[in-house]
């Protein structure tokens, strides 16, 4: 008989099949920005969502999926889902999309950085050295002109704070409580924020738009819950270094889909990537997570 895969192990798999559909969602959302206000695609994105795992949490959990625990921290959760959504699409219509990806991967610093207290964590030297040479390697792969960033930045540097607290919460709320559930109430939540909106950007999409509306809202489905499995079978530090897989899967999406292929700099840049994960990996760390916090 075969020997049962390690939960962290486990933790790794899931998180790269998560980003690698994210990275997805993200191409049809850029495919959607050329013709859509970025808003009514926030707003489509999380009620297609809502509405495809609610009949799931129902099957799951019956009314029970109405009363989470922790409901606070459920719409807290939600709020940095819409918040962080709709501010990268703002600000990536004024800064460089290389910039606008490099930007965002502040958040494993973030992430790392507020693990210490939200999560009463100890982080090693070993997450931190994984973290900031995943880090350059992103910046090798995007290469940003960081003397080209306007004022516009600061919209992708709060997407990347959004993105950082939403992981915590991911791991606060998914060891105590179906990942279903917090998906659901994380998507609702969001989709009554972008519903706001609606009197100011609605049109009404074309069939071509809701063909990509619909993949965006499965795979932001599944992304997200699958994010929150992962996040709770690991501490934050292993997992951190194993998100900058995204971009790796960026770039093979941009080859299919749009075209473009990497040059030899971007490739040391994902080599770089990989073995920042490893590092991490091969090396124990020291997080440890306790049910009973309270945020």
């Amino acid at each position: 008989m075969d020997a049962p895969v390690p939960r962290q192990h486990t933790a790794v798999l899931v998180m790269i099949f998560a980003l690698c559909l994210a990275a997805l969602s993200a191409a049809f959302m850029k495919l959607l920005a050329e013709t859509m206000s970025p808003p009514l695609i926030s707003f489509f994105r999380f009620a297609g969502y809502f509405l495809l795992l609610l009949p799931l949490a129902f099957v799951r959990h019956g009314w029970r999926a109405l009363r989470p625990q922790r409901p606070l921290v459920q719409i807290i959760r939600g709020l940095t889902l819409a918040l962080g959504n709709m501010a990268f699409m703002y600000g990536v219509q004024h800064v460089d999309y290389a910039n606008a990806v490099a930007i965002v991967y502040v958040y494993p610093f973030i992430m790392i950085s507020l693990s210490i207290w939200v999560l009463n964590e100890a982080v090693s030297p070993k997450a931190w050295l994984g973290v900031f040479g995943g880090f350059c390697g992103v910046v090798l792969v995007m290469r940003p002109d960081v003397a080209g960033i306007d004022l516009n930045g600061l919209f992708i540097v709060f997407t990347g704070l959004m993105v950082a607290i939403q992981m915590l919460l991911n791991r606060k709320l998914g060891v105590i409580m179906d990942p279903i559930i917090v998906a659901v109430w994380g998507s609702l939540t969001a989709t009554v924020l972008s519903s706001f909106t609606l009197p100011f950007v609605w049109d009404m999409p074309t069939q071509s738009e809701m063909m990509l509306i619909v993949g965006l809202a499965v795979m932001t489905a599944l992304s997200q819950t699958l994010m929150i499995v992962a996040m709770s079978l690991a501490p934050a530090d292993r997992i951190a270094p194993y998100t900058y897989f995204e971009i790796v899967a960026a770039v093979i999406i941009g080859l299919v889909i749009f075209g473009t292929v990497p040059d030899t700099i971007s490739w040391l840049g994902m080599g770089l990537i990989a073995a920042s994960g490893i590092l991490v990996k091969t090396m124990p760390g020291t997080l440890r997570f306790r049910r009973g916090e309270k945020i």
